[in-house]
């Protein structure tokens, strides 16, 4: 996984400039995402060092004009969009989290961007005509048993896509980006066992949706480094299985499982 090129993979000219923050200097992402989650996250950075994880990629694709908007932080437009995905209620770990399609590497696959595209295509009937990939992002190890190379993308012309196969995908979503970041929709999780904080990570609230883990990560460090945060209350820490329960109780948190212990392709759970 090391011969993977991080960074942009067209020209400069080609990426919207409110994503130009990213594509510049992808490592800019790199530590807000791997402070996340307390001792879980640390036990998937100390697995990762000592090898036998397996190797996975995300798509990250986001919809919206390519100019930016002049009036919002960041220059965000206001059609910009990214695409989610829910897990099906019924998988064996993780069921029902929220997470960007993607999956294990499989022999063959033109890793990461091939990987990517693959199981998008496979978990939400993506066109992938529509789609320009715009940079890898750095690896990032999670406690499932997997290094996640997330690929960014531009959805320049947009297919519609659904949940192909509900034993898998229970739904699929184009969550509007300003939405998804308004302040009213954001706050921490958090998850104690024995008094001691074992997970802390930044979580949206979205279409009765609750993202969080790898997945919210990513998307608040993105949002952090591109510019588009607007200030919202940081102090705002809910326990992660209230907020679970609130939400339908469609989620597993995936604490009760061992780090390593995991679906095939199960590249986001825990995060």
């Amino acid at each position: 996984m090391s011969d993977v090129q991080v960074g942009p993979v067209v020209s400069r000219d080609q990426i919207p400039s409110w994503l130009h923050a990213v594509t510049d200097n992808p490592d800019v992402i790199s530590e807000r995402v791997l402070a996340r989650g307390g001792d879980r996250a640390r036990l998937a950075s100390l697995a990762a060092k000592a090898g036998g994880q397996r190797a996975a990629a995300v798509l990250v694709l986001m919809s919206g004009s390519f100019d930016p908007d002049p009036n919002s932080p960041g220059g965000l437009p206001g059609d910009a969009e990214i695409l989610l995905t829910e897990r099906a209620a019924t998988l064996r770990t993780h069921s029902g989290q929220v997470a960007f399609p993607g999956g294990a590497r499989d022999p063959g696959d033109d890793y990461p961007i091939g990987t990517a595209m693959r199981e998008a295509e496979e978990e939400t009937g993506l066109s992938g005509d529509g789609v320009t990939i715009l940079a890898n992002l750095p690896v990032f190890p999670v406690p499932s048993g997997f290094q996640v190379h997330p690929v960014l993308a531009h959805w320049t012309k947009p297919s519609e896509v659904f949940a192909v196969d509900h034993g898998e995908t229970a739904r699929v979503m184009r969550a509007n980006l300003r939405e998804l970041l308004s302040p009213e929709n954001r706050f921490q999780v958090s998850r104690s066992i024995v008094g001691a904080t074992v997970y802390k990570g930044p979580a949206f609230m979205y279409d009765g949706m609750l993202v969080w883990g790898f997945t919210g990560g990513l998307i608040a460090a993105i949002s952090e480094a591109s510019g588009w945060d607007v200030p919202w209350n940081t102090d705002d820490v809910r326990p992660l299985e209230q907020m679970i329960a609130e939400t339908g109780g469609r989620q597993i948190s995936g604490f009760d499982d061992p780090p390593g212990g995991s679906d095939a392709n199960d590249v986001n759970g825990d995060r």
